[in-house]
């Protein structure tokens, strides 16, 4: 049984770094603190370990972290969430039953991954076993509209494909879908120096485009995590090759409240 205190253990081993206190200036650099000084809500402990997720999601709990990573975006119950790409639902279930009844996901796919024989399938499944999850199907994300404001838009390994399109209009689709203060989680492969130019050839990314893209878009970066960081990883090959230890980044981007 995956027990609520192995989650706890994991997560006291975790570093990220912070934000100060409120009112800091959007140009200081986080603040590294102790993952140990973080709260680890139990809601978000108990979903990781919730016995209705897939044997086969489980399995890929070690490489991916998912109570450390759904803590550091911010997630809060009862929560509205939009995720973008959630492929077969490995966290649209997480978050489902973080958020609780009170809260709801929204799983959006692009037209032209959904029109596929079969492509939401799995994702509609998912829907099926959680009634605060609804699949929404959209023309791109660059036009997306929701049928309300969001408090949190969520994207796992999928940024580095978004910006080889209108990325200018991706970023202002999603500050516009978020309420006034809400959060813009991103998690993707890392390419540390190499801009863009590596998102079509090894699907990978450097945070560092990531941060400009977005804070010219008017997300200010409040946190980033090096929690899914791998340093054996040379970042030479495609991440599907690295059975899921690719060397990863996570940053929590807020739409400013005014």
């Amino acid at each position: 049984m995956r027990a609520l205190s192995c989650l706890l253990a994991a997560a006291s081993a975790f570093t990220l770094a912070a934000c100060a206190a409120s009112g800091e200036s959007p140009n200081q650099s986080p603040v590294p603190v102790s993952y140990g000084q973080v709260d680890m809500e139990e809601y978000i402990m108990a979903a990781v370990a919730s016995p209705a997720r897939p044997e086969a999601d489980v399995a890929r709990d070690e490489a991916r972290k998912p109570a450390e990573v759904v803590a550091f975006s911010g997630l809060q119950r009862g929560d509205v969430v939009a995720e973008l790409a959630p492929g077969g639902g490995y966290y649209t279930r997480i978050l489902a039953q973080a958020v609780g009844p009170e809260g709801k996901v929204y799983a959006l796919f692009p037209a032209f991954f959904a029109n596929r024989p079969g492509a939401l399938d799995p994702i509609n499944a998912v829907a099926a076993q959680y009634g605060n999850v609804e699949v929404l199907v959209v023309d791109s994300y660059d036009t997306m509209t929701l049928p309300e404001p969001v408090d949190l838009v969520w994207t796992t390994e999928n940024y580095h494909d978004f910006s080889n399109g209108n990325i200018a209009a991706t970023n202002a689709s999603v500050f516009n879908a978020l309420r006034p203060g809400g959060i813009f989680f991103v998690e993707d492969h890392a390419a540390p120096g190499t801009g863009r130019s590596a998102t079509s050839t090894l699907h990978r990314i450097d945070p560092a485009a990531v941060i400009d893209l977005l804070t010219t878009a008017g997300f200010t970066l409040e946190a980033e995590s090096d929690v899914l960081h791998n340093p054996d990883d040379p970042h030479t090959a495609n991440p599907r090759e690295l059975n899921g230890h690719s060397d990863k980044f996570a940053l929590r981007f807020r739409r400013p409240a005014n």
